[in-house]
């Protein structure tokens, strides 16, 4: 966030390098730090802090004795491994052939998408995306809970039908009205079609998700006047 400068010895110029103004210091990203005694002892915060502690009180020897002291153990842990017939597996981490380079197992190259990203963020190593799919959720839900309606009611229909059929002793009765009444078919449901069949209405947990959606629908076109007004 602060001005980087290039210090030209030969001439003793100065000149800035950088300088990040008010809408660049607005738009960087909120930064998420694990806590140090949360952190695992490979994590980098805390494999360093003897030698970032060294460089930050100026002691260079201190600090190379301690990056010293780390490198060891991990050229004497690969020695181990090798004697062993150890190998050795990253967790993180897998070997590309064709680029002859170490590539981050779980990286998200997809682009950003503002309508059902929320947040991404870190656990345990693994990159993650938490996502709305909001709408997705509630249409199988709700379409779960239609069809077993529709089930329900064509096996009522259908039992309807057997008795209105084994109590017919004569023609003349044929004639009389049945007190079940089936529809033709039932084909394409719409959010109210359910009402008019005289189906039982859906379940609490559909009708919460129909009124979030149309909270969240209401909140995204009022942010999309906002920047409609903005850009002109």
């Amino acid at each position: 966030d602060g001005e980087v400068h290039i210090n030209e010895l030969k001439s003793g110029n100065t000149e800035i390098f950088w300088n990040p103004t008010s809408e660049v210091r607005r738009q960087r990203l909120k930064r998420h730090i694990v806590l140090f005694e949360e952190q695992t002892d490979f994590e980098s915060e805390r494999l360093w802090q003897d030698v970032t502690s060294a460089i930050n009180k100026g002691d260079q020897h201190k600090a190379t004795q301690e990056k010293f002291v780390l490198e060891e153990e991990q050229r004497n842990a690969a020695r181990e491994r090798k004697e062993n017939g150890t190998e050795w597996k990253p967790l993180l981490f897998q070997h590309d052939a064709i680029t002859n380079e170490w590539r981050y197992k779980y990286e998200d190259l997809r682009p950003w998408d503002p309508l059902n990203d929320i947040a991404q963020f870190e656990k345990n190593g693994i990159l993650q995306t938490m996502e709305r799919h909001l709408a997705t959720g509630m249409s199988n839900h709700k379409m779960t809970c239609i069809n077993n309606q529709v089930t329900r009611h064509k096996r009522s229909a259908k039992d309807c039908r057997r008795r209105k059929a084994s109590d017919q002793p004569s023609n003349h009765s044929q004639n009389t009205e049945s007190s079940c009444s089936t529809p033709e078919s039932v084909q394409e449901l719409s959010d109210d079609d359910g009402k008019y069949l005289g189906f039982e209405s859906l379940c609490t947990q559909c009708g919460k998700e129909m009124n979030h959606l149309k909270e969240i629908h209401s909140a995204v076109l009022s942010l999309q006047r906002a920047q409609q007004d903005i850009h002109r």
